[in-house]
């Protein structure tokens, strides 16, 4: 039984450390399917504008991506009425440009590879990463969980919404 129980923990070990160009490839859920899974409804409202956004088709594509996820208390931060008017169907140009500001695309940056950098993203502009005394923020924003895997990247969960430079 111990050699049974051995040989199923070191493969159990084996699938968890595989890790191929910053990402776990060993997970079978991408991004949306993470993000909507047990342990994660921190993460709702960013859900729900994703759908509004209707990016949830690119967030389900091969990637590999690095979504900073704003947790709705991040959301909820941002001044009364704000979060409304982003998610009406006639703003859904303005909603998309902000999360794409949320979103690397190209090798997954896991915890362990993140320095004081800058970060290309989806929207076309740089996330400002900085580190800081075992403090990562982005663009200001706490990064408070990291390295939620999925299939075609890696999610890191923020404490506010990081809004892209005008224009």
């Amino acid at each position: 039984m111990f050699r049974k129980l051995r040989t199923a923990t070191v493969a159990a070990l084996a699938l968890t450390t595989v890790a191929f160009a910053g990402y776990d490839k060993a997970s079978d859920k991408d991004i949306i399917e993470t993000v909507t899974g047990p342990g994660m409804s921190d993460v709702s409202t960013l859900v729900a504008a994703v759908q509004a956004a209707d990016l949830v088709d690119t967030l389900k594509s091969a990637g590999p991506f690095t979504v900073f996820a704003p947790v709705n208390s991040g959301f909820a931060a941002l001044p009364a009425g704000t979060l409304d008017t982003l998610l009406k169907p006639e703003n859904k140009e303005q909603l998309k440009g902000i999360l794409l500001y949320h979103v690397h695309v190209g090798a997954a940056v896991k915890a362990a590879d993140v320095k004081t950098m800058k970060l290309s993203t989806a929207n076309g502009a740089e996330l400002d990463i900085k580190v800081e005394g075992g403090v990562v923020t982005v663009n200001g924003a706490k990064v408070i969980k990291t390295d939620v895997v999925a299939k075609n990247g890696i999610i890191h969960l923020i404490d506010a919404v990081v809004l892209p430079p005008a224009k």
